[in-house]
């Protein structure tokens, strides 16, 4: 904790997708504007911020439990502050504070903006508050962002969905698609290609539907090809394309534009045209096929990666089995597998044939021994290749035992290589790029065990050597300056705490 005289400290734990990822950054950068500084690893933190997810059935175990374990945390420390939100929030709203009343402020999807003053008004007040919006305060990207990485950023281009996936809360909590004007988006870019950055990501949660608000339903190419004039933006990744909006002009884009990255992450969720039509996912497996084929033929190195459901209400093995057919077609280089988890609120969750959790159970690990030798085939043939790495941070579990470091190469392969050779240039730092030879491939990864072929050091390998981090600006709110918070009291020598 803070001492006095020392200026309130922050933490920020952060659960599920991308989205709340940057979330986070902007809560990041939120909370630093109004003075506030990131706490230590092992410091504990005066302000502790959980930035929830809704999607999967043990979220709410997961929070609950995590609050419990601060409560005697803030009885010790009772200047300590405890902020939840995102998608939970948003859910769960006013009963956060029923079941954990230690908790001083609950905010929703729509109003991250609004954290400093909540955290403000519940010291003020000396009460919870809660405040959750149902349609989008700001774009979240107008706010300021402390970015986590020093050479590989998230841009969202939309907030929101306008799908109505059966099994899918989302689009109830971050509400309707809202889009952001292209020059928004490329300025974003800009600055962060100025601060060293080398890596963007485009964020939505249905990213190639971009431009629906403004009718123009190639925006998405556009914006693509755009980013490809960028000076010294050297990769271009995006996340999560949906099947049915994913046309051919994105498809020429990505082969044509060099920075862009030959890698696509497409959510399959189910290889059945009947689970399909119960998912309310409006596309089948034939075509989903057919996307794959058109990427896998204007450019034969592309790596494709996906999301699966196990068990959905009503599945057969015979849907099962459609599923696995798929995934043996598509190759995909790896897998987001994932057993049904019924979420109150969603159609699905009122469907009957829920499957008991034994089958399911066994359909996963039959669908991950599936994919993990799909997986392997492909990374085995691998062996040879020469790859260009973006050298990254704490990828590699075991990079101290074995002397290695790891990194992401073009087409999001994880790559464990040997930092030996002459071509190294004095110390390599995550940021650098490397050129390297795959000597054996993994189902999960590649290891690259031969003295480098290049080494080019960076400008945000110069800024995580020095420690530091992008910080991109964002827009006033009109909301009431919040300045330094005030310094944490000290301590009384009589009262009571949080119990």
């Amino acid at each position: 904790m803070s001492t006095l005289q020392d200026p309130r400290t922050y933490a920020i734990r952060t659960y599920g997708c991308q989205m709340n990822v940057h979330d986070s950054e902007r809560l990041s950068g939120l909370l630093e504007d109004a003075g506030y500084v990131r706490a230590g690893d092992e410091d504990v933190a005066d302000v502790v911020v959980f930035n929830t997810c809704a999607v999967r059935e043990n979220a709410d175990n997961r929070l609950y439990g995590n609050l419990g374990h601060l409560r005697p945390v803030k009885a010790e420390h009772p200047d300590m502050q405890i902020a939840v939100g995102g998608c939970l929030a948003q859910k769960d709203r006013g009963e956060i504070v029923k079941r954990a009343p230690w908790v001083d402020v609950v905010f929703g999807t729509h109003n991250i903006g609004s954290l400093p003053a909540l955290l403000d008004r519940a010291r003020h007040n000396a009460k919870a508050e809660v405040e959750i919006l149902e349609s989008l305060e700001v774009f979240p990207s107008a706010l300021p962002a402390r970015r986590d990485s020093a050479h590989s950023g998230w841009v969202s281009i939309s907030v929101g969905c306008n799908n109505t996936c059966t099994f899918c809360i989302v689009p109830s909590l971050r509400g309707k698609e809202k889009d952001r004007r292209p020059g928004e988006i490329l300025a974003e870019v800009e600055a962060l290609v100025a601060e060293g950055v080398l890596e963007v990501t485009l964020l939505g949660q249905n990213v190639n539907s971009y431009g629906v608000e403004f009718g123009d339903r190639f925006a998405f190419g556009k914006l693509l090809r755009a980013c490809g004039g960028i000076e010294g933006l050297e990769r271009v990744r995006f996340t999560s394309p949906h099947p049915k909006d994913f046309t051919d002009d994105v498809i020429a884009a990505m082969a044509e534009t060099p920075n862009v990255c030959h890698q696509l992450h497409m959510p399959l969720q189910s290889g059945s045209d009947r689970v399909l039509k119960a998912m309310r996912r409006s596309y089948r497996s034939e075509r989903y096929l057919s996307i794959i084929d058109k990427v896998r033929a204007a450019m034969p190195d592309a790596a494709i990666t996906t999301d699966i459901i196990v068990g959905f209400p009503g599945e057969t093995e015979e849907d099962f089995q459609a599923t696995l057919d798929v995934v043996r077609a598509s190759r995909f280089s790896s897998a987001f597998t994932f057993q049904y988890s019924k979420r109150p609120g969603t159609p699905a969750a009122e469907m009957d044939g829920q499957l008991p959790k034994d089958v399911v159970q066994e359909r996963y690990m039959r669908l991950i021994e599936v994919q993990e030798a799909v997986s392997w085939e492909q990374n085995k043939e691998l062996v040879g290749r020469r790859l260009e790495v973006l050298v990254s941070e704490g990828e590699g579990r075991k990079d101290t035992e074995t002397r290695r470091m790891s990194g992401r190469a073009r087409d999001g392969r994880l790559v464990h290589f040997a930092p030996t050779g002459s071509a190294v240039d004095r110390e390599i730092r995550p940021g650098d790029i490397v050129e390297t030879v795959v000597t054996y491939g993994a189902p999960h990864h590649l290891n690259a065990d031969g003295d480098l072929l290049t080494h080019r050091r960076t400008r945000a390998g110069d800024h995580w050597e020095a420690g530091v981090r992008p910080k991109t600006s964002g827009v006033s709110l009109g909301l009431p300056g919040f300045g330094a918070p005030p310094p944490s009291a000290a301590p009384a020598e009589t009262g009571c705490a949080v119990r």
